[in-house]
């Protein structure tokens, strides 16, 4: 294995000083332009790079952010590479530890804190609120895609989310709408509520079925379907890997999306605008979500509000249509 160039190296390479060489990596005053200039020519002919744990043992800080995600959910990987952009750009780096069916929560938690992670972001966490508390007192963290009191947390309006969908079916002429209901996941209940009272103002029926959050779920609930009287006009999903589960199995028995049956998702994933998908879906922000919960988080560990009270950051939904919705048949 090879040795990894150091200071030493460089300076030799470059005929000048240890000391140079440091003063010309920090970027601080004190060595001419034209020394600055052959010291960062040697390093790239070695192959020098700075190590950023020695910088950051120098700084008594790690700068390190520690984040769990549910391996699996399509959302939470475009999540995962907005908190990875958001933090380049404040001058963080990320550990990831997945939340996994032989992997929980509080195991992954423990991993990142003896990591030495200065805070913590938590993607679609379930853990009791008690416990997030806690957990908060001691290593500050964000929770994002649900809402706790006492945490700081980022959030899409699921409430307006869930609205938008149904009035997108309403506005369709669509008045049996099946809502595929999300259980105990984060923003279930607010989704749910969206949908009812979206049902309540367009009269309309509620007709509700519980769902889940993968395509097996999904797949399960449109078999039912089936197996019933009479098929609904369309089916609102949980969120898109519901949806496309649902979707499968209706293809699969020949009932076509959306000329029978018109199906909608939540999240806006990356499987949903896929050519042979074309899933009409209600987009949250992947992006904007997670560069808001980064800056939170570090102007916590910033020292900017280190000791503020726990914010609840809402950012709006939006409606994308696309191909598997449409009006019913006359």
């Amino acid at each position: 294995m090879h040795r990894r160039p150091t200071l030493a190296d460089v300076a030799e390479r470059a005929g000048v000083s240890r000391a140079l060489v440091s003063i010309v990596m920090r970027g601080v005053a004190g060595a001419s332009d034209e020394t600055r200039e052959r010291v960062k020519r040697a390093a790239d002919e070695i192959g020098y790079r700075p190590d950023p744990r020695a910088r950051r043992l120098r700084q008594h800080r790690s700068k390190l952010i520690g984040l769990t995600f549910e391996a699996g959910q399509e959302f939470h990987a475009a999540l995962v590479d907005g908190v990875y952009v958001a933090a380049e750009g404040l001058g963080y780096d990320v550990i990831l530890n997945a939340v996994t069916p032989h992997r929980d929560e509080p195991r992954a938690l423990r991993t990142l804190v003896d990591d030495r992670c200065e805070g913590l972001v938590l993607i679609g966490s379930q853990l009791p609120a008690r416990e997030l508390i806690e957990l908060a007192s001691a290593v500050p963290l964000v929770v994002i895609t649900r809402r706790v009191r006492g945490v700081d947390a980022v959030r899409s309006d699921d409430v307006a989310g869930a609205i938008a969908g149904m009035e997108h079916l309403v506005g369709l002429g669509h008045r049996r709408i099946l809502y595929l209901d999300g259980g105990g996941a984060p923003g279930a209940a607010e989704r749910l509520r969206g949908y009812r009272r979206a049902a309540k103002a367009a009269r309309v029926p509620e007709m509700i079925r519980p769902g889940g959050l993968t395509e097996r779920e999904g797949a399960a609930a449109a078999v039912a379907m089936l197996e019933s009287t009479e098929l609904p006009d369309a089916v609102f999903a949980f969120n898109d890997r519901c949806a496309l589960g649902v979707m499968d199995v209706f293809i699969r028995s020949g009932v076509s999306v959306p000329q029978q049956v018109s199906v909608l998702g939540f999240d806006d994933s990356p499987l949903a605008g896929l050519a042979h998908i074309q899933l009409t879906t209600i987009r949250q922000d992947s992006a904007g979500l997670a560069l808001v919960a980064l800056e939170r988080l570090a102007s916590r560990l910033d020292g900017v509000v280190a000791d503020g009270p726990a914010v609840d950051i809402v950012r709006e939904p939006t409606l994308v249509v696309r191909g598997s919705t449409a009006a019913p048949p006359s």
